[in-house]
């Protein structure tokens, strides 16, 4: 999940649109940007899930989407020009923020690309990216490596490569803070995309051990049966995912969606254990529930 600097504080109320809630003393919020990849498989649809690795700072060993924090050459003046049907100004009154809206839509497509190995771009003829010639495999492998290594920007790959970014075909469709007392905290944008065609995501071995492509539904039971572990917010956007049997209707629901509420969760103790608390939950903005410091993120 996300980043960028805030005043120190703590929110009770659900987080209205464009607002960021301050983060108590010295746990900053990062803005990031994760996306969902989409097939159509055998049995119907399928998300791709990535596990951290276990000696991860953040969720190790969980299951996530590809996504990470967005960094500052996502936000270079050069990077509108390289994406497609989407400015920064369109992009930031869709997350209903003033300017910078973009660089969540090209964080998510160079996390994507960093950690999957899938690359939402085309070529100037307008199709789709393909890595099934070796040679095209081979190259892009390595700027893959150099993008992830900060050697090369996402931008620069494109202009030399003659690509641009398809940010018209990824759908913003959530919005997650990480709750306050979390060792580290995010503020994060969730996206929807069709996986390329000719392309085959995998992890990368190194921030991620393992990687399948699963239904949404399959993954939620596996959640809750133990076998996966996933944090919240995951398991709501799989949720959101689930009531759909195809791309096509995913993508549909998600570009009508409109902008979606920023959901601010509440980890609060209950006796020995913590409950997690959403906006709409009745004991929400309730005074007496005490929000815990955590040293890991709770599970969804």
């Amino acid at each position: 999940m996300s980043e960028q600097s805030t005043q120190d504080g703590q929110q009770r109320g659900p987080a209205s649109v464009g607002d960021r809630p301050p983060a108590p003393p010295g746990k900053a919020l990062r803005d990031a940007a994760t996306v969902m990849l989409l097939r159509d498989g055998d049995t119907g649809l399928e998300v791709f899930m990535l596990r951290r690795t276990l000696n991860a700072a953040f969720v190790g060993g969980f299951y996530v989407f590809p996504g990470g924090v967005v960094d500052p050459a996502d936000r270079a003046a050069d990077v509108e020009a390289r994406c497609i049907g989407l400015t920064d100004a369109l992009a930031s009154d869709r997350l209903g923020i003033d300017d910078g809206g973009l660089a969540y839509w090209v964080a998510a497509v160079r996390e994507c690309f960093e950690e999957a190995g899938v690359l939402l771009a085309r070529d100037q003829h307008g199709d789709t990216v393909s890595f099934t010639e070796p040679a095209t495999a081979a190259r892009f492998g390595e700027h893959r490596h150099a993008v992830h290594g900060g050697t090369l920007r996402l931008a620069e790959m494109c202009a030399n490569e003659a690509l641009r970014l398809e940010t018209d075909a990824i759908a913003y469709v959530s919005h997650w803070i990480t709750p306050v007392g979390e060792p580290r905290r995010f503020d994060t944008r969730f996206f929807v995309a069709r996986a390329p065609l000719g392309q085959e995501p995998l992890h990368d071995d190194a921030e991620t051990i393992a990687s399948l492509w699963i239904n949404p539904a399959t993954a939620i039971e596996q959640a809750k049966s133990g076998e996966l572990q996933m944090i919240v917010p995951t398991m709501r956007n799989l949720e959101f995912l689930a009531p759909h049997d195809t791309c096509d209707a995913v993508m549909a629901v998600a570009h009508a969606l409109g902008r979606p509420p920023t959901i601010l969760p509440r980890v609060v103790r209950r006796g020995e254990s913590i409950a997690i608390l959403l906006p709409d939950d009745p004991a929400y903005d309730d005074p007496d529930e005490v929000d815990v410091q955590l040293t890991a993120p709770p599970r969804g």
